[in-house]
This record gives C-alpha cells, sequence and structure tokens, in this order.
C-alpha cells in the first residue's frame, strides 16, 4: 500500500546507498511509475480531450484530498511489456472524512480489458470492504475480459464476493465510459448505479453484437443512457460528466452508514432542522383527489432544507424514491406521483421502489411513505408485464422492513395500492396519518368499474370513500388526522418516537429470509 501524495523518490548519489537498500528501493519506484504512468501521454490526452477524467484523477476526486493510497500497484508490472496496475487502479481512503474503498479501470491501459492480476484486485476490495466494514465504489470503462490473459480473469471470483458484500456495506459503481461483459455486471450488483451522458453499459458491446446476432447498432442504442436509466432502469441516475457522477457518489454516501453494523448518520447543525409548519403545501395539493399534482416539491417543502435526493428520477416516474434528512436524520422517502398516471403504480414504479426499500432497509434508514394513489395499473399491457408479480414483489420489501415506518395518506389510495404503500392498518408502522377529506376504497364509486349502476347508491358509496380520513382515524386505522400543514412536524413527531427503539436495537445486517415474489 503506498501513498499516492508520498511516492518514494530514487536515491540520490548522496544517500550512499541508503545502507544497502538503494537498489531495492530504486527498483520498487521504477515499477511504480510504470504504474503511475498508465497508458502513455498520448492515451491519457486523448481521454481529457473526451471530456473525461483518468483513473488516478478519478479516484483522487472521488476521495478527501491526501488520503488516498494505492493497493496493487505493482501488479502487472513483472508482464513483458508491463501492464501497469493491470488496467485497474485500486485503493482506499477517506469520503467526508470517513474510510472506503474504490477501484477504477483505467482504459488507457489494453482498453480497460479485466486480466487475472485485475481481477484478484477486484475481489481483494470486496474482501476488505467486507472485512473492515467500510462502503465500496467502483467506476467502469473498460472492455470486460481480456482475451488474451489466459487466466481469463476469471479467478477468484470478483463478482460471487460483491454478492456476498451485498447489504453489508453501501456499493456504488459509476459508469463513466462504455462498459462491457464482466465489468458491467458489476453495476446491476451494487446498490446505486450513476452515469455519465456519455457513457454506456451493456452485456456485449455493438462487435460482438454483429457477429453473433448480425444486428449492426452503435453504442449509444445499445446501452446509453435512454436505455439504462429509461427503458431498462440498470442505471439509477444519469449525469452530466465524471465530476458530477463523484459528487453525486459522495453525496449519496452521505446518508447511509459505513455499515450494516451501524447506526445512519445524523446532522446536529447547519441546516433548517426544526420543526416547522409548511404552509404551501395548502396551496401545492389540491383537494380534489381527481386534480393532478407533482409531489415533488412537496417533498422538498418538508424535508430539511435543501436535502432531497432523487433516486431513479426517469424511471418508473409514477413513484418518487428518494434519501433526504429530516430533523438532521437520515429517511428514505417512497411517494406516489399523481402527475403521472395520477400516481398508479406500474412494473417499472414497483420493481425501482422494491429494490430502492432493500437498499435502505438493509441500513435501517426509517422509511417515509405518503400515499396518493388509484391503484396498481391496470390494463393488458400491464398484465402483460406481470403487473401482480412485480407489484407483490415491491408490498414483500415493505412489509419486510424492519425499520421505522410513517406512513401518511395524503388523498386517495385504492385496493392493492393502498397495501404497497403501508397504509394497511396495524401493520408495524410507527405511525401513520391521514389528511382530511381522503377517499379510500377498491375502486372509485364514481368510476364505471365500480358496477353500481344506480345513480344514488354510487353517490352514497362515494360519500363514505370520501369520509375515509373520519372512519379511518375512529377506528384507529390512522393515529391521527392531520392539517397538511403540519406534515413536517408530524414526521419528526414520528421520528422522535422510534429513537428508543433505534438506540436499543441490536444492530446485525439483514439477511434475506423466504422469496420475493
Amino acid at each position: 500500500m503506498t501513498p499516492v501524495s508520498a511516492a518514494t523518490q530514487p536515491p540520490s548519489a548522496g544517500d550512499e546507498d541508503l545502507h544497502g537498500w538503494g537498489p531495492a528501493i530504486a527498483e520498487i519506484e521504477r515499477r511504480r511509475a510504470i504504474a503511475r504512468a498508465m497508458g502513455g501521454q498520448a492515451r491519457l490526452v486523448r481521454q481529457a480531450e473526451r471530456g473525461r477524467l483518468n483513473a488516478r484523477e478519478r479516484l483522487a476526486a472521488l476521495f478527501d484530498p491526501g488520503t488516498f493510497y494505492e493497493i496493487g500497484a505493482l501488479v502487472g508490472s513483472t508482464e513483458q511489456p508491463p501492464v501497469p496496475a493491470d488496467a485497474f487502479v485500486a485503493g482506499a481512503g477517506r469520503i467526508d472524512g470517513r474510510p472506503a474503498l474504490a477501484g477504477a479501470e483505467d482504459v488507457t491501459v489494453l482498453g480497460g480489458s479485466i486480466g487475472s492480476g485485475a481481477s484478484a484486485k477486484r475481489f481483494r476490495l470486496a474482501q476488505l470492504a467486507r472485512q473492515e466494514r467500510v462502503p465500496l465504489v467502483m467506476m467502469l470503462e473498460g472492455a470486460g475480459h481480456r482475451v488474451t490473459d489466459h487466466g481469463g480473469g476469471r479467478s477468484p471470483g470478483d463478482l460471487g464476493a460483491l454478492v456476498d458484500l451485498s447489504g453489508l456495506v453501501p456499493m456504488v459503481c459509476l459508469v463513466l465510459g462504455a462498459s462491457a461483459g464482466h465489468g458491467a455486471l458489476t453495476a446491476p450488483l451494487c446498490d446505486f448505479v450513476v452515469m455519465t451522458q456519455t457513457a454506456s453499459i451493456f452485456a456485449a458491446g455493438p462487435p460482438l453484437v454483429r457477429s453473433a446476432i448480425g444486428e449492426e447498432i452503435s453504442k449509444e442504442d445499445l446501452g446509453g443512457p435512454k436505455v439504462a436509466a429509461l427503458t431498462s432502469g440498470v442505471v439509477h441516475n444519469v449525469v452530466p460528466d465524471d465530476t458530477a457522477a463523484i459528487e453525486l457518489t459522495r453525496r449519496y454516501l452521505s446518508y447511509f452508514p459505513l455499515n450494516a453494523w451501524e447506526a445512519p448518520p445524523r446532522r446536529c447543525s447547519g441546516r433548517d432542522i426544526g420543526p416547522r409548519r409548511v404552509d404551501e403545501l395548502l396551496r401545492i395539493i389540491p383537494p380534489d383527489p381527481r386534480r393532478p399534482y407533482s409531489i415533488k416539491p412537496v417533498l422538498t417543502a418538508i424535508v430539511d432544507e435543501g436535502d432531497l435526493l432523487e433516486i431513479q428520477p426517469d424511471f418508473g416516474a409514477s413513484i418518487v424514491t428518494a434519501l433526504a434528512h429530516l430533523g438532521g436524520r437520515p429517511v428514505a422517502i417512497v411517494a406516489n406521483n399523481p402527475a403521472v398516471r395520477a400516481g398508479a403504480i406500474d412494473g417499472e414504479a414497483a420493481d425501482k421502489t422494491a429494490h430502492f426499500l432493500q437498499v435502505v432497509g438493509a441500513f435501517r434508514l426509517p422509511v417515509v411513505l405518503l400515499a396518493d394513489n388509484p391503484g396498481v395499473q391496470a390494463g393488458s399491457v400491464a398484465e402483460q408485464e406481470g403487473i401482480l408479480r412485480r407489484a407483490a414483489r415491491m408490498y414483500a420489501a415493505q412489509r419486510r422492513l424492519d425499520v421505522p415506518k410513517l406512513h401518511v395518506t395524503l388523498r386517495k389510495a385504492f385496493g392493492f395500492g393502498s397495501s404497497v404503500m403501508a397504509m394497511n392498518p396495524f401493520d408495524g408502522q410507527t405511525l401513520t396519518l391521514a389528511f382530511p377529506s381522503i377517499t379510500l376504497g377498491v375502486l372509485p364509486a364514481t368510476s364505471d368499474a365500480s358496477r353500481i349502476a344506480d345513480p344514488e347508491e354510487r353517490a352514497r358509496v362515494a360519500a363514505e370513500q370520501a369520509r375515509g380520513s373520519i372512519s379511518g382515524g375512529a377506528r384507529l386505522s390512522y393515529d391521527d388526522v392531520i392539517d397538511p400543514r403540519d406534515l413536517r412536524n408530524a414526521l419528526l413527531a414520528g421520528l422522535d418516537l422510534a429513537e428508543g427503539r433505534e438506540r436499543t436495537a441490536p444492530r446485525q445486517p439483514v439477511r434475506p429470509v423466504g422469496i420475493l415474489p
């Protein structure tokens, strides 16, 4: 392990051969210099001209200044010719003062391909992350397995090590260029995946696709942001460039503990973290459940000032999943978005929410669920896409949460759309609330699907549904019915109530029990 900021200098003639150590030290330094040179000046210049940082610049930007030290710099140095760091720069340092590990594929060396040495370093990073219980960040820009490497780059099982690491420490993956094959598989095995606008990710790149099935396609159309973030959902967030990706990674990690054995970090000062009424909610949220509105201004208004990080904003947009602080405490938010299909939960929204809940549940972040939906998505397309199974998966992930759950019904929740949002009475919520004049039921009585033909009966049932907050409060289905302006303060009260459990609960990793649908 060699601190980058304290690279050993070759001995001078006046050092008297450093008591006999001079030649050995000089040889090690020569090999380290090869690693630091990466793929050579011409390739480094070409990388910069593309608007991208090189592997070492990326790691320097990720870690606090002067804290990065390298692991495995000499890997590849005995090859003929040498393969600097075997095209994978790895090491440890501090992010916002806390320890972490990271590795970056070096596209300037053999296209960032994975040889046996790089594979060993990838495994070593995952092993260390599990052993020392610190987050792991992986940066991708590489061609997958190196076809000229006789070891195949497959030993000793870095992908399996990532699977074993899941849920024990936060794992983030950055896709910063073209990423294919084995390297690309790192992304779906991580908790959070960030991609730049000019990056792409795929199981096999365009040349192999052309050879295998005869399809002519560009990197962008095969696995660019429109595919990876909008269609497949493999990527969570898309940002303009490397710098933005690294800044987002640092911000994301700030919401999480170092590992599943620790409590989430709290902010005690420096932000608006105290109680306050949120008067603008009366203007943002129309009381008529048939009128759409965007949930995002609501979330921005109720969390600590300027502190909302939306996760996967372009996929499954009828649900917003976000990280934030409330009263200085990190929380996860799952909120229906009536601006998109009235908040109906489709397969993409259910999938992204199920994954999000598993991640935040593993690291014990309290979950705020804000319900305003007409149910799960209906129709032949939804059924063909497996809405029943996907919504059931979301429900199972929500049901298995062993963290404080704070539920609020804002205006409406129908059918299974209420259950997936933790509205069921006595479902382990720390707090369950409703706004006045919410509308509940299996189906809206005013819809044709309700099959209520008699106008008077339909009006009577609709009136009963519209009294959901009163009847729910009377049966203790809700702990309270609140003025919308008191939403933030009510959530702060719920978090205060949960402190006893959070302080005394034994902290052990959450391991899977049962099979998700």
